[in-house]
This record gives structure tokens, C-alpha cells and sequence, in this order.
């Protein structure tokens, strides 16, 4: 497992983060359980453990370590054997409504495992586990397991009501939520790799206020500077065969299989005219793998966005992550498996950037807060 392997700094610093948070429980409750938000408790281990946030990037695990994927968790002990939310499928009701109930636990299953391995590549991960926060009264408990692909061969068990299916693959046991289209799975938290005390401050506040009412000047200043979405498709979420990601397949000169650029709306320009350098202004780009390309924009209204050279991109997105042969098309269908269909743009600078995935309807969400001015 993760922690057991980290330095003993590192573990202590990781127990404090959590103290101190937990110390401050009665800002937010009055049981005597401590409150642990999830976002914050990802924020902590990423600090204390430096490894990478990966939870802007709406994929498979919310930091890595290495080569390892970690999926980070925070729930109430109960009975050790707590039910939790490990993956939605609400943008994919289309791909499984009107299964019946074994194959849809099947196309559940499939792109539960497609969306793991999509994660692994992004980030070259090799292994991965959950590390979970488990609360109790008056203390925290980590627990650790590894994560595993759904066997869908082995899939049994299955059992319906109203609101959920019910099913096993001979390791893990799982119940997906028809309402929610979300994925549960069960943590057995029989055995934990440590566990410590919180002590509930009686008036967090007046703690707080007494640490930061003289400077507030400690705060630091966000590295991202901005952030944009844009679409891996056309208009009509389609994408077109001689276009885009299709570019390779454009009639006229002879192209390189691997030739793409991700499509840049007029619309975007509309709301982010300076977001990007001008055209043919050569700028870097930060995969999710640390890697950098550069890229550039290019053809008329500056309308593309392309790696330099072109084909890199397209190396990238055809060949590594969507791992289609040469002259395959990419089609809406394949975004659908991975629960994809645009790309998130961090600006550091203005000559550098970084680029994740971002959930389907991301594009199309962001243009409509630009819209409404939010």
C-alpha cells in the first residue's frame, strides 16, 4: 500500500493537516464525528504526500504519485462496511437505457474499466488504490485497497428494486443507483494502515479569527491565470470525417495520418478574443503527462489549434489515448466511452498553457456562463 511506504515527515504532516481540519469541525457541524470536506482532504494529501492534483481533470483517480493512481475518499465508519460513490454515468443514460438489467451492469462495467484504463494512459499510470479518510468520534481512520477493473466475466448476483441494481464480480461488490447513474462500491474497512485523534475545537472561529486578523497578505496568487473549454467537435456535436480530429482524411495534398486540430468556435472569440497568442505565434502546451508541445493557431479566423510539428497532437490524441489504428475515424461514440467531449485550457502565461479533459457538455456549459456573465 501508498502510506506505509512514505516518509515518516511526510506522515506526520499529513496528520496534522487532517487534525487541524478536523479541530475545526464545529464550523460546519455539532456532532462529535469530525467534518472532513472531500475537496480539501485531496488538497491536504497532495501537499503533504507532493504528489499531482489530478481532480481537475474529471478523470478515473484524484492524484498520482509516481506511477500511481490514487482515488481519495472520506466516509463515516458505521459498520465497516460503507457504501460510496466511485464513478457517475449520467451524460451516458443513451448507452444503456433500455438494456435489460445484465446488459446494462455490462455497459456499466465497460466503461467503468475503458474509463480507468483511458486514466492510466493519460498519466502513465502503471497501479492504483484508494486511500480513504475514514471518520469516527473523536478520530480519523486510513484505510487503503487496491483498485481493480470490474471482471465483468465473473459478474453475479444481480439483483434489482426501484432505485438500484445489485451486483458482484467474485472480488468487489457494487450497486449502481438508476436514478443518480451513479456507481457505488462496498469498503470493508476491517483493517486500517493508521489512526489518530482529533480534538473539536469549542469555537473555531474565534481561533481562526485570532491567527489571520492582523495579515491577510499571507494568501498566494493562483498560478492559472485563466481557464477555457473548448470542443473536440464540430457545430451539432458531430465530428466531422474531413475536419478536426479528422483532418488527416481532408481532401487535396497528401496529409499524415496523425494531422488534427481541436476546433476553436467563432463563439469562443466572441467571449475570449485574448485568451490565446495571435496566429502562427509559437506558445507551449503541458500535457497531463508532464509532456510539452508546442503548438500554435492556425488556418482562417484562426480556427484551429495545432501542435508544432502537427502531427505530435494527433500522435497523442489518436494513437495513444483513443488507440485507433491509422484511418479510423473518430466518431462521437468513441467520447461517449471515455465520457469526454472537450478539453480544459489552464493559461500560465502568455506563452504557457496546460490542457486536461473535461466531462461532456463541458464546452457547451462554459459558453453558456460566458452568456450569462458568470
Amino acid at each position: 500500500m501508498f502510506y506505509n511506504t512514505q516518509t515518516k515527515e511526510q506522515k506526520d504532516k499529513y496528520r496534522d493537516y487532517l487534525q487541524i481540519i478536523g479541530s475545526l469541525s464545529n464550523l460546519f457541524s455539532s456532532s462529535d464525528i469530525p467534518y472532513l470536506y472531500y475537496r480539501i482532504a485531496e488538497k491536504m494529501f497532495c501537499k503533504a504526500f507532493e504528489a499531482k492534483d489530478l481532480s481537475r481533470g474529471d478523470v478515473s483517480f484524484d492524484a498520482q504519485k509516481g506511477t500511481l493512481g490514487i482515488g481519495l475518499k472520506t466516509f463515516l465508519r458505521g459498520n465497516n462496511k460503507s457504501i460510496q460513490k466511485i464513478a457517475e454515468f449520467n451524460k451516458d443514460r443513451t448507452l444503456y437505457n433500455g438494456l435489460t438489467c445484465i446488459d446494462k451492469i455490462k455497459k456499466i462495467s465497460e466503461l467503468r474499466n475503458a474509463r480507468i484504463d483511458f486514466t492510466n494512459t493519460l498519466y502513465d499510470i502503471d497501479d492504483s488504490i484508494y486511500h480513504c479518510v475514514v471518520r469516527d468520534e473523536g478520530n480519523f481512520f486510513i484505510y487503503e485497497e487496491n483498485t481493480t477493473k470490474i471482471d465483468i466475466n465473473s459478474i453475479s448476483d444481480i439483483k434489482q428494486n426501484k432505485s438500484s441494481i445489485f451486483f458482484n464480480d467474485g472480488i468487489q461488490e457494487y450497486s449502481f443507483s438508476l436514478s443518480k447513474s451513479t456507481l457505488m462500491k462496498r469498503f470493508n474497512t476491517n483493517s486500517f494502515v493508521d489512526n489518530f485523534k482529533v480534538n473539536i475545537l469549542d469555537d473555531p472561529l474565534e481561533a481562526l479569527f485570532s491567527l489571520v486578523k492582523k495579515d491577510f497578505n499571507y494568501m498566494e496568487t493562483s498560478r492559472i491565470k485563466e481557464t477555457v473549454y473548448l470542443p473536440l467537435y464540430g457545430s451539432n456535436n458531430k465530428v466531422y470525417e474531413k475536419s478536426g480530429l479528422n483532418q488527416w482524411n481532408a481532401n487535396g495534398r497528401v496529409r499524415h495520418y496523425n494531422e488534427v486540430y481541436i476546433p476553436i468556435p467563432i463563439k469562443f472569440y466572441k467571449y475570449k478574443p485574448n485568451f490565446f497568442p495571435k496566429k502562427d505565434i509559437v506558445f507551449t502546451m503541458k500535457l497531463p503527462n508532464e509532456k510539452i508541445i508546442d503548438m500554435k493557431l492556425c488556418q482562417e479566423n484562426s480556427k484551429a489549434l495545432m501542435s508544432n510539428p502537427n502531427e505530435v497532437l494527433g500522435k497523442w490524441l489518436l494513437r495513444d489515448l483513443f488507440k485507433l489504428s491509422e484511418g479510423e475515424l473518430v466518431t462521437y461514440e468513441i467520447f461517449k466511452l471515455y465520457g469526454i467531449d472537450s478539453v480544459k485550457i489552464d493559461k500560465i502565461s502568455d506563452l504557457e498553457y496546460e490542457i486536461n479533459f473535461a466531462k461532456i457538455g463541458s464546452y457547451e456549459s462554459f459558453i453558456t456562463r460566458q452568456e450569462l456573465g458568470i
